[in-house]
């Protein structure tokens, strides 16, 4: 989001800083390694050539709503084994050979860790209409205090991602859902829309009668106990 220097419509000669929606096309794997320091985009899509009805590209957005702390310096020699934590958000070019972003003996030689993230950047390869992998990095920090006795309130402490189709679909893809129900204005009533508007009217529902709960009524009686 940028803001722009506009004229005001019904007043020509005032202006006022307006927000406008900016898009700009990380094309690289530097690009798209947003650094844990740095201001990251509002909006970040991960975007197809496709486009759908509305002629909008066909996109993923990618919505980070919690962030580790801050990282270990990077002049720090252990800091390689855990170079992923240097980015909010990584996008690179898939590839077979880099599945991970650390490894389980990276313990083992921090200072020579057997997978180094970094490197997946520094070849530094394009983007464009490759098949992509969004390395994510989220995380909280939870300081123990007297209210996590007995239990520790989980509100406010969650983290995460979602990963959300923004322009996939032509339209809300849950009204295509089968168990899907249509009212119109009006319908409420109707046996056609509602079935549960017009249960009396069903030959198949089940004629029960009232119920009744009295306790423990003949089953005991707690007078004869001595």
């Amino acid at each position: 989001m940028e803001y722009m220097n506009v004229s005001l419509p019904w007043m020509p000669d005032h202006y006022a800083m307006i927000p406008k929606l900016v898009e700009k096309q990380l094309k690289t794997e530097k690009e798209a390694a947003l650094r844990y320091d740095t201001k990251t985009p509002r909006y970040l899509h991960i975007a197809s050539n496709k486009t759908n009805r509305w002629g909008h590209q066909r996109s993923y957005r990618l919505q980070v709503y919690s962030f580790a702390g801050d990282h270990l310096p990077e002049s720090e020699t252990e800091e390689k084994a855990m170079s992923w934590a240097r980015y909010k958000v990584a996008v690179t070019k898939h590839k077979d050979v880099e599945q991970t972003s650390s490894n389980l003996y990276n313990q083992n030689n921090i200072w020579t860790p057997a997978v180094d993230f970094s490197k997946y950047i520094e070849d530094n390869e394009s983007i464009e209409d490759e098949d992509l992998v969004a390395w994510v990095t989220t995380g909280f920090l939870h300081i123990p205090h007297a209210e996590d006795i007995p239990n520790t309130v989980t509100v406010g402490n969650g983290g995460g991602v979602l990963l959300r189709p923004h322009n996939y679909f032509d339209e809300d893809p849950s009204i295509h859902s089968a168990d899907s129900v249509y009212f119109e204005p009006g319908s409420e009533d109707s046996c056609e829309h509602n079935r549960m508007a017009c249960l009396t009217r069903d030959t198949c529902s089940p004629n029960l009668e009232p119920f009744s709960y009295h306790g423990f009524d003949g089953v005991m009686n707690f007078n004869d106990w001595n």
